[in-house]
């Protein structure tokens, strides 16, 4: 196969692939995840016991050190609080781990470019299979700890994966174009590491919306991440039901970033041989 052929950038292309390709990438994701941890006594269990460390660590040093409170009145537990701090976590950590791969995620599987006829478009697809695994694992720490605590769980958390398909799909289309503009602009790398730290303070990961005063909640609107987290929060602690209109509209951003992405992708595959 020449590495400096076209490839077609239409969306019927796009899930001809990813349909085709989805034994691949499963095995790839599965193979990334158990690659990970191989080599440790405790294997894959580190995925359990990583999250539930973390969940205690944010429990101890924003309620005990910081004693921070989520409310203006202060009247949640700190238990309440490391769970609500630990939503935001997750959805932030689901999206940056993807992002913060892509500008190498080429450079990192350059036999894939040049010697192998392989569809390079899904190895962002599992990159993000891989964040998913542990963001899930994540989750069901969270909930297991939400569940001991308070004995039930809430019966809207059936809708978070509709509250995360947009980001998903949103992440995937980022990605597809850093991980072209990575093999050109090796900088970027860089760049997208600070660009998701700042993303995790600009986002209401460690405090409320409300707590931001009027002339700068507009800034943290704008964040991506920030409609995910609240709507996040609303269907796993709160037990209310996501908006519907805001997810739509999300999705439709969404569904366009990703075809952007994909064709930003597909038109500069043709030069990754060249340059690496």
């Amino acid at each position: 196969m020449n590495p400096h052929v076209g490839h077609s950038t239409s969306p019927i292309a796009l899930g001809r692939s990813l349909l085709t390709n989805r034994q691949l990438i499963l095995q790839m994701v599965k193979r990334e995840v158990i690659g990970r941890y191989r080599g440790s006594v405790l294997g894959i269990f580190w995925s359990f016991f990583n999250p539930l460390f973390m969940l205690s660590v944010y429990t101890f040093v924003f309620s005990v050190v910081f004693k921070a409170k989520w409310g203006t009145t202060g009247g949640e537990s700190k238990l309440e609080f490391a769970v609500l701090l630990f939503v935001g976590m997750i959805v932030h950590a689901l999206c940056a781990e993807v992002l913060n791969r892509a500008p190498g995620i080429i450079q990192g599987n350059v036999n894939f470019v040049k010697k192998v006829v392989f569809p390079l478009e899904i190895l962002v697809p599992v990159a993000l299979g891989s964040a998913l695994f542990h963001a899930v694992i994540s989750l069901v720490v969270l909930l297991s700890v939400f569940f001991i605590f308070n004995g039930f769980i809430c019966p809207t958390v059936i809708f978070l994966p509709v509250v995360w398909l947009p980001l998903v799909i949103a992440t995937i289309g980022f990605s597809w174009a850093l991980a072209s503009l990575g093999v050109f602009l090796r900088d970027i790398g860089q760049v997208v590491v600070i660009v998701t730290t700042v993303m995790m303070f600009l986002a209401p990961v460690f405090y409320p919306l409300s707590a931001i005063p009027k002339k700068y909640q507009i800034l943290i609107m704008a964040n991506p991440l920030t409609f995910i987290i609240a709507q996040s929060r609303n269907v796993l602690i709160w037990n209310k039901m996501p908006d519907w209109y805001g997810l739509s509209v999300y999705t439709v951003i969404s569904l366009a970033i990703l075809w952007l992405g994909y064709w930003w992708f597909q038109k500069t595959r043709k030069g990754f041989a060249d340059v690496l």
